[in-house]
């Protein structure tokens, strides 16, 4: 889902989680750490996996070997932004940058899975 740059990623968050299948686990970083979202979450179903943030009296614990799994989600954004027109978002339109990432996304994965002799 596409966003305004300018957006919060706050306010996506109803939408993407109505667009998934029932969750068991939805993983986040501290930024989602409020209680609107944790309240969705659990409402749907899922149960949390966001860390607190400093500003939390009361801390929540957080299972670690499935927070550390967005390493994985991280780690692909980081290489998609090594493309220039994707890092600056050099297009205006929206649907032409969500096609510049739909196939620098394509490049990454082709990438990874090409065959070697």
């Amino acid at each position: 889902m596409l966003t305004a740059g300018q957006a919060s990623d706050m306010t996506a968050v109803p939408d993407l989680l109505a667009g998934l299948p029932v969750p068991t686990t939805v993983v986040a970083d501290r930024g989602y750490d409020s209680n609107a979202v944790l309240d969705l979450i659990r409402r749907s179903g899922a149960e949390p996996a966001i860390p607190s943030t400093s500003q939390r009296t009361v801390r929540r614990s957080v299972d670690m070997a499935i927070y550390r799994q967005r390493n994985l989600v991280e780690r692909f954004f980081c290489s998609l932004k090594h493309f220039r027109r994707i890092a600056t978002r050099f297009d205006k339109l929206a649907r032409n940058f969500l096609a510049t990432v739909l196939l620098g996304s394509a490049r990454l994965w082709l990438q990874a899975y090409e065959s070697t002799p």
